[in-house]
């Protein structure tokens, strides 16, 4: 049975309905205060987090006085430029007594859809967790049109766990887990505790939204989880409305727990190995070696780079004689590899014009 307890990094998804109250459009302050006392609980365990957060539109269209009715997206983008600034300012107030830094991080589909994007995000959030930081990621509404959105939070929450290697995800939602039929209307209905398969049956007992405030559903929770699992993460759904929601959570509060069968690192490296490359990297004796020793591939062990790959893409290690070590993901174009291939990291800058990485491909991005 999976739990908080012992968890390296956890992503939690809040939201609107828990963060905004729907009768005033007001921030629901005490409770943000109770889930800020949770995550400095899980910070001190040495976990680390990331937050997940709607609340933007919801915060913005009170201060606006937009109302409770469906927005135009040219409203809804403007009601989302108020409330970044006042949910960005929550989170930071609320933290802060803790002693966390709170980081906003605003996205949109494409920064996961595309691979290079995909990486800056990835370094970007490793890099603030490593700092200590706690990131609060949300869509970036202002900017993001139908064609170019996540649409929800609980399927960006699955999509920042995978981005950031996380092994548990929390779902903070108005219900407890999921349940054989919907608990409000059936007596009979079951939850369940455990998931470690979503059948087709278990896709037919989800529902649709019942909240004003949020777009998110079970059938988006069960998409949810089947990407968290799929990348060796974890998931749970509980109920978000009661103060400390992660305390309670770690204390054995009802919840649905779907468990993968992978860590997240077996899990990311599968998904590399399985990629076509689209270059080669041939590596001399001394970076082979520091590969074996889970080093990531610097420049200056770079003898030769062949093909043509953009950032992002997948491409083959080779050693001096051609045997393949492994593949993994470049941090640099083709042409900028052949550019800084045999230098130190130091002499990026001056070789390219720009300065840049320090690795050619890290370690969390490689498959040997």
């Amino acid at each position: 049975m999976a739990s908080l307890t012992g968890a390296a990094r956890i992503v939690v998804k809040i939201g609107s309905a828990l963060l905004v109250d729907r009768a005033t459009g007001g921030l629901r302050r005490d409770w943000l205060d109770t889930l800020a006392a949770d995550v400095a609980r899980l910070k001190g365990q040495g976990a680390e987090v990331v937050i997940v957060s709607s609340g933007s539109i919801a915060l913005g269209r009170g201060a606006l006085g937009l109302g409770q009715g469906t927005l135009p997206l040219e409203q809804s983008q403007a009601a989302a430029a108020v409330g970044q600034i006042r949910l960005a300012r929550a989170y930071e107030e609320a933290l802060a007594p803790h002693g966390l830094t709170a980081a906003q991080v605003l996205v949109t589909l494409e920064d996961s859809a595309d691979r290079r994007r995909y990486l800056n995000s990835r370094a970007t959030l490793g890099t603030l967790l490593a700092l200590g930081a706690v990131p609060i990621v949300n869509e970036n509404d202002t900017v993001a049109t139908d064609e170019i959105r996540y649409g929800d939070n609980d399927r960006l929450a699955a999509q920042v766990a995978v981005t950031v290697g996380a092994d548990r995800l929390v779902l903070l939602s108005d219900v407890d887990g999921l349940y054989t039929a919907n608990p409000l209307a059936d007596p009979e209905a079951r939850r369940f505790d455990v998931i470690e398969e979503i059948t087709p049956e278990i896709e037919a007992m989800a529902g649709d939204a019942g909240s004003g405030l949020s777009k998110g559903g079970m059938k988006t929770k069960l998409m949810a989880a089947r990407t968290a699992m799929a990348a060796g993460c974890a998931l749970a759904i509980t109920a978000g409305a009661r103060d400390h929601p992660l305390r309670a959570l770690e204390e054995g509060a009802p919840a649905t727990w779907f468990l993968p069968n992978l860590d997240p690192a077996s899990a990311r490296k599968r998904w590399i190995a399985a990629m076509k490359p689209r270059g080669e990297l041939r590596v001399d004796a001394g970076a082979a070696d520091a590969l074996a020793r889970g080093k990531s591939l610097l420049p200056a062990g770079v003898v030769a780079a062949s093909g043509a790959f953009g950032r992002g893409d997948p491409v083959a290690i080779l050693d001096r004689q051609g045997r393949k070590l492994g593949q993994g993901l470049s941090r640099y174009t083709a042409d900028e590899a052949r550019a800084i291939a045999g230098h130190r990291s130091s002499e990026i800058e001056a070789l390219l014009g720009y300065p840049g990485r320090a690795a050619l491909i890290h370690r969390d991005d490689m498959a040997l």
